[in-house]
Order: C-alpha cells, then sequence, then structure tokens
C-alpha cells in the first residue's frame, strides 16, 4: 500500500493537501563553525531535534556564529515544526520536534529543515502530530536516499501529503494528543525508573555475593584493597596470575585488518560483544576460514573469558560451547583459567559487578593508550574464596538473576507496547479514526 493510501479514508470534510500548500519549508546550512566577524547564535542542532519532542532556547544549545541573512532566513519561531533532513539510517529521516518558545538568536541548524504553517489553514503542533503519524512518516522516509548515508530531498517535504481537517478540529486534535500521550510518557518513565531499580538491585546482588559471600553471619577480616573492603574471614586475596595462567591480547592490527572482514564467517569478538558476563555477537563481524585458521592462536575455547581492552574496562564474558573456536579480537584480551582453582563465571562476576571495574580504569591511565593490558590484568588481585564456593556464589547469582531478568523482560515489553501504543493513537487521531466526540471530552 503507497502511503497516501492509507489518508484515503479521512471523515467528511477533511482534505489532503501537500505540505507546501500549507506550510513555508526551508532547508538549513547553518554549520557549527563559529567565525569572528558573524552574529553569536544558539543553534538547534540535529541531536536537539532527534532527542526532543519541543524545543526551546531553554534547551543546552550550542554556541555558533552565523550571518544576518542566515539568521533572518533560518531563525526558529513558535509553532515552526523542525525535522531530522539526514541521517546514518533511512528510518531516522523525519523525525520532528515542535518549537514552543523562541529567541532572537534561535536558529535552525544543518542536516535539519523546517516547516512554518500557514496559521489560517494549519496548527503548528497539528503539523508536528501528522510528521509523527505512520503516513506521513513514511512518505518521507520512502523519498530518503542514498547508500552509507541518507537524505532528504527539499522537494519531497513539501510534495509530502498531510490530512488537513478544520483549524478547530487540528487543534482538539493536537490538545487530545497532548493529554494522552503525556499520560503514556508518565507511563513509560515509571516503567523505567523501575528498570534502573532492577538494574541497582541486580548489581548490588552480584557485588555483595562476590565480596562477602552468601553467609551473612560470616566474621570479616580487612582484605588490603581500598576498592575491596571487608572479606569473609576464610577467603584469601589472589592476583589474576596465579589463578588465570594464561593471558593473551588479540591480534595486532597489522595482524588482521578491516578488509578481511566477512559475514556469516567465524565470529570476531570485540569490546562490543560483551554484555553481562555473556558474548553476544550480532554485530556480524567475523572472518574466513583462512584467515581463522592463520589467527588459529587466537582462537577460543570453552571457559575462556574475554575482556574489553578499550572503553569500558572490566566487561567481559563467558566463551560457551557453542562459541569455540571463534577468535578474539584486536580490541580484546582472553583470560584462560585454571579451573581447578577459579570458575570462569565467577571470575567475570568480580569485574562485572565489583568496584573492581573502576579500579582496573584508574591503573589504566598512563599506560600504552589507557587500553587494558596482561601486565596489569595479571598482577590484578581478586577476592578469593574456595573453588567449591565460588561455584555455589555463582548458582545463586544465575538464579536471582534469571527472576530479575523475567521481570526486566516483563517491563521492557510493556514499554515497548506504550510505545507502539502511543504511536498508533497519533496516527488515529490525526487521521480522523477518533471521533471527535472522544477527542473533545
Amino acid at each position: 500500500m503507497k502511503a497516501t493510501e492509507l489518508l484515503s479514508t479521512l471523515p467528511s470534510g477533511w482534505q489532503t493537501v501537500p505540505i507546501k500548500a500549507a506550510c513555508y519549508f526551508t532547508v538549513s546550512n547553518v554549520d557549527k563553525h563559529s567565525i569572528e566577524d558573524e552574529i553569536p547564535v544558539r543553534l538547534c542542532n540535529y541531536t536537539d531535534v532527534y532527542k526532543n519532542e519541543r524545543v526551546s532556547p531553554e534547551l543546552e544549545l550550542m554556541a555558533a556564529t552565523a550571518t544576518q541573512d542566515e539568521i533572518e532566513k533560518f531563525h526558529l519561531v513558535v509553532g515552526d515544526v523542525i525535522i531530522t533532513k539526514d541521517s546514518e539510517s533511512w528510518d531516522d529521516i523525519g523525525i520532528p520536534a515542535y518549537v514552543e518558545a523562541t529567541a532572537e538568536d534561535f536558529v535552525c541548524g544543518y542536516h535539519l529543515a523546517f516547516m512554518r504553517p500557514n496559521n489560517e489553514l494549519l496548527d503548528g503542533r497539528f503539523l508536528f502530530r501528522c510528521v509523527q503519524s505512520r503516513p506521513v512518516a513514511l512518505q518521507l522516509e520512502l523519498e530518503a536516499s542514498g547508500v552509507t548515508r541518507y537524505g532528504l530531498p527539499k522537494g519531497a517535504i513539501g510534495n509530502a501529503i498531510i490530512p488537513l481537517p478544520s483549524l478547530e478540529t487540528q487543534r482538539l486534535i493536537a490538545d487530545y494528543l497532548d493529554r494522552e500521550t503525556a499520560r503514556i510518557d508518565t507511563l513509560v518513565v515509571e516503567k523505567e525508573k523501575m528498570l534502573v531499580l532492577l538494574e541497582e538491585k541486580r548489581l548490588a546482588l552480584i557485588s555483595r555475593a562476590v565480596t562477602r559471600g552468601l553467609d551473612p553471619t560470616s566474621p570479616l577480616k580487612p582484605s588490603g584493597l581500598d576498592w575491596l573492603g571487608d572479606i569473609p574471614a576464610h577467603w584469601d586475596v589472589i592476583q589474576v596470575r596465579f589463578a588465570c595462567p594464561s593471558l593473551q591480547t588479540g591480534p595486532f592490527g597489522s595482524q588482521l585488518h578491516a578488509e578481511e572482514y566477512i559475514d556469516n564467517g567465524t565470529p570476531v569478538i570485540n569490546p562490543v560483544h560483551l554484555k553481562d558476563n555473556k558474548i553476544t555477537p550480532d554485530y556480524g563481524i567475523s572472518v574466513d576460514d583462512e584467515t581463522a585458521d592463520r589467527l588459529s592462536v587466537h582462537k577460543l575455547k570453552e571457559g575462556d573469558v574475554v575482556f574489553g581492552r578499550r572503553g569500558e574496562l572490566g566487561r567481559c564474558g563467558v566463551v560457551e560451547l557453542s562459541q569455540v573456536g571463534w577468535l578474539c579480537g584486536t580490541g580484546s584480551l582472553r583470560v584462560r583459567c585454571d579451573q581447578t582453582m577459579v570458575d570462569p563465571k565467577y571470575l567475570a562476576l568480580v569485574f562485572n559487578g565489583t568496584d573492581a571495574a573502576k579500579r582496573l580504569t584508574v591503573e589504566s591511565v598512563g599506560s600504552t593508550m589507557d587500553n587494558l593490558n596482561t601486565e596489569m590484568l595479571s598482577h590484578f588481585r581478586i577476592p578469593y574464596p574456595s573453588i567449591d564456593e565460588q561455584k555455589v556464589i555463582v548458582s545463586q547469582v544465575e538464579t536471582a538473576h534469571t527472576k530479575t531478568r523475567k521481570l526486566i523482560d516483563q517491563l521492557l515489553k510493556s514499554i515497548d507496547l506504550a510505545k507502539e501504543r502511543r504511536a498508533a493513537l497519533i496516527t488515529a487521531a490525526v487521521t480522523g479514526l477518533i471521533p471527535i466526540e472522544e477527542i473533545s471530552v
């Protein structure tokens, strides 16, 4: 079905018009540079629009400069609707924001376009909701062109078809959607707060289990480490190298080049693939069999712990049976444990659930490129219960995590459903599918 066919069953008395028949619209070319002989402005940029449904000078805007002609042409006023015009993804094209306040130095920035409604025909808030609706958003998405980066031609904006009821009806719909979306947004925010609390609870459980054990009555002793504090009296503290005799960084950049990556080959594990003690290669980074064999020294075995060497230090994942033979990537470091001394999952919990990661970050400062290296990690000291107690801790944490994961998944599903309902509500309202009597209540 064509996008405009979605507007073919509007209520009696409604029209459809191209945006250019009801709006002035233009594409901005004001860049982020500050030039000495130009006028200081506050620039509304791509991210300001992408992340906010309402924009105003009260946002933390970029300071830039523009010429007097640019200010006159791209100055934003109340009622304007700004949209994203360029993006690396076609479905990020046409994301709108409504201008709810203005100032003399409030200017539309590059990679954006804005529409200024004819106030005798079109209410800006209704136009904003139209652009959010599926029939109009789809028209803009389909007009975006490009390969690695997508752009929306100016003409496509003006030619996009929108529904046009009376101004009174437009305002009623805009008021209704402001109320109803605010209710949904409040619900989503509350659910997102619950997600944060569940994650904090999960991390607190891990931290306590791997630093204090499972018996709250167990006597404690100082660990000798500031980041660790007291530990059970029957535990030790050891350097990683005594329980994990083999540590190895991934191949050098000269050994593995980006142009050697293929789809559907042997996965190469880099920091982006490490999350919640697991390895999740969802990003299609792999190599062919010949390259994998050439780099066989970097092939992973079950129980190996892969650490990210850059970015968020301490992030790691344990290799599962189905992942044996995958490669440790250039940005990663592989730890092979003596499993009679340390459970790999316990080791991963120490770094993912305690302040060990923060300490690693502190110790990395001043090293080559502030990266995690084998010397640093091998000498890092960790809490060390017996191997049997480690396995009990891992089992207890995994059981609790399974319960928490179910709650998190339920919350995520309910958030997705709320957002879907919000989007459907906007489309239904601006296309007249919701009776006016219900809207005006």
